[in-house]
C-alpha cells in the first residue's frame, strides 16, 4: 500500500499535466520561485562569494519546501482530495504537454516565416536568435527538446519516484497529534524531492551563468544541478537511444555518438540526450562557438523536427513505464 499511493499521485500528476498542461502563471510555482530568487539575490550579490549562492539555495529551498510540505500535509485527513493536491503540487514539478507543443510550435511557426519562428525559438533558449538561419533554428529545436527531456520530465519523476521508495524508512510525521501513515510520508518525501530539483534546475536557470554579475552567487546552483542531473541525464540518453530501436531511427549511431560527442557540451549533463537524439536522427546539431554533436549526414528540415518530437514522446513513455514497473515490483 505504501507504493500504491505514490503510484496513484504519480499517475493523477501525469493525467493533470498532458490534460491541462501548465498551471496560470499567477499560481504557477515555478514562476513564484522566479520571484523569490529575484527579491533575494539583490541584497546576496553584495558579497561577492560563493557563499552567497549557497545562501541564496538555502532560503528559496527553505521558502518552497515549506509551502510544498504544508499544503501536502493540510489536506491530509481528506484521502481523496488529498491525491488531488499531491498530483497538482507534482504536476508543477515537470512539465511534458509544455516542452512537447512548445518545439512543435516552432516548427509549424518555421514552416510559414523564419523571423516568427526565431521570436518563439527566443522564449525557449538562451541564445540570440535574431539572426539564426533555418538549419541552425532547427538544430536548436532539437538541443532545447532533447536537453530538456532531462530538466523538465524524467529528473524531477526520477526524484520523487527514488526518495518516495525511501521516504518511509525510519521516518516519522505527527500531524494535529496523529501519526502520519508510512504512504503518505512517502508521498511527502517524493514530493519534496521533485520540489528541491525544481527549485535548483530553477536558480540554475536564472544565475548560474558563467557572467561577471553571476560568477559567484550563480557558482553553487550550477554545481548542485550539475550533480542532480548526473544520473538522469545518463538515463535519459540511454532511453534516447532505446527509443530510437523501437521507432526505427538510427539506434546504432544513436549508442554512437552519445559516446563519442557527449562531453563536448560545457554542461556534464545535457550532452548525453543530445547527442544520442543527433545520432538518432543522423544530424549534427550546432551552437556557434560552443559545439559541434553529431555528423552532417542527412540534411536539417522540418520532417527532422517531426522525427525528432517523435523520439521524445517514445522517450517519455518509455521513462514513464519504467519508474510504474519499478513501483509495481515493489508493491
Amino acid at each position: 500500500m505504501i507504493i500504491m499511493e505514490l503510484l496513484i499521485v504519480l499517475i493523477i500528476a501525469l493525467i493533470i499535466d498532458l490534460s491541462i498542461g501548465e498551471l496560470p502563471e499567477r499560481i504557477h510555482p515555478v514562476v513564484w520561485m522566479g520571484k523569490c530568487v529575484d527579491i533575494v539575490k539583490k541584497p546576496l550579490l553584495n558579497f561577492e562569494s560563493k557563499l552567497s549562492g549557497v545562501l541564496l539555495t538555502f532560503f528559496v529551498l527553505l521558502v518552497f519546501l515549506s509551502a510544498y510540505y504544508l499544503l501536502s500535509i493540510f489536506f491530509i485527513n481528506f484521502k481523496y482530495l488529498n491525491y488531488v493536491v499531491l498530483g497538482l503540487l507534482l504536476s508543477s514539478t515537470f512539465s511534458i504537454k509544455f516542452l512537447l507543443e512548445s518545439a512543435d510550435n516552432i516548427r509549424i511557426d518555421l514552416g510559414n516565416s523564419l523571423e516568427k519562428a526565431r521570436s518563439s525559438l527566443a522564449m525557449l533558449v538562451s541564445r540570440n536568435t535574431s539572426q539564426l538561419t533555418v538549419i541552425e533554428v532547427c538544430s536548436a529545436i532539437v538541443e532545447s527538446l532533447s536537453e530538456n527531456l532531462v530538466d523538465s520530465v524524467t529528473a524531477p519523476i526520477f526524484y520523487f519516484s527514488l526518495f518516495g521508495i525511501l521516504g518511509f524508512l525510519g521516518l516519522k510525521i505527527v500531524y494535529m497529534g496523529n501519526v502520519v501513515e508510512p504512504s503518505q510520508i512517502s508521498v511527502i518525501c517524493g514530493l519534496l524531492a521533485a520540489a528541491s530539483y525544481r527549485v535548483v534546475n530553477t536558480l540554475d536557470a536564472m544565475v548560474g551563468y558563467k557572467d561577471k554579475i553571476n560568477m559567484e552567487i550563480g557558482w553553487f546552483p550550477a554545481r548542485a544541478d550539475d550533480f542532480l542531473n548526473f544520473i538522469p541525464a545518463r538515463l535519459t540518453g540511454i532511453l534516447v537511444v532505446a527509443s530510437s530501436f523501437i521507432i526505427g531511427l538510427h539506434g546504432k549511431r544513436s549508442w554512437k555518438i552519445m559516446l563519442r560527442d557527449a562531453s563536448k557540451t560545457p554542461s556534464p549533463n545535457s550532452g548525453y540526450p543530445m547527442a544520442a537524439a543527433a545520432g538518432a536522427l543522423c544530424v549534427q546539431l550546432i551552437k556557434l562557438g560552443v559545439y559541434k554533436i553529431g555528423d552532417k549526414t542527412d540534411p536539417f528540415n522540418l520532417y527532422k523536427i517531426k522525427e525528432a518530437l517523435l523520439l521524445s514522446k517514445v522517450t517519455i513513455t518509455l521513462f514513464i513505464a519504467l519508474i510504474i514497473l519499478i513501483l509495481v515490483l515493489i508493491l
